[in-house]
């Protein structure tokens, strides 16, 4: 496995833990009744901040996650990998884990700060993939 698709895989992984953090807290708040109705009527109560917080770092992340995913794919598919793309790779994964806390503590600027990060990260290794002269070019 490649380093790109080592940080992919531990990205799709960082994602299932905020799934299951956001859970674990709205069930706590909310009591797992609504979470196993067929959620018909509105939630009983408001969330917590912090749990609203896990909730927007997560879709966050979903968005995000995209197109890293394609980035890595384009970079491993083209073999156009390099010791910049894997940096890159490793940047986006950081940032990422950085943000989930960032955002759920309120930490200004650096959530913004990670955000920005993994968002250059990742246009960085899709336009080395486009630059490179890989063996299928």
């Amino acid at each position: 496995m490649t380093p790109e698709l080592t940080a992919l895989a531990l990205s799709a992984l960082l994602v299932l833990i905020q799934l299951g953090w956001m859970a674990v807290r709205a069930n706590v708040e909310l009591g797992s009744g609504y979470f196993l109705s067929p959620r018909d009527t509105p939630m009983p109560k408001k969330p917590s901040d912090g749990t609203m917080r896990l909730e927007r770092a997560y879709k966050n992340h979903l968005e995000a996650f995209l197109p890293f995913a394609a980035a890595v794919a384009v970079v491993t598919l083209a073999h156009a990998e390099s010791a910049f793309t894997v940096t890159c790779a490793f940047t986006y994964l950081a940032a990422r884990v950085l943000y989930v806390p960032a955002y759920r503590f309120g930490w200004v600027p650096w959530r913004s700060v990670f955000f920005g990060l993994a968002y250059v990260a990742t246009i960085a290794m899709l336009v080395a993939a486009l630059l490179s002269k890989s063996p299928l070019s």
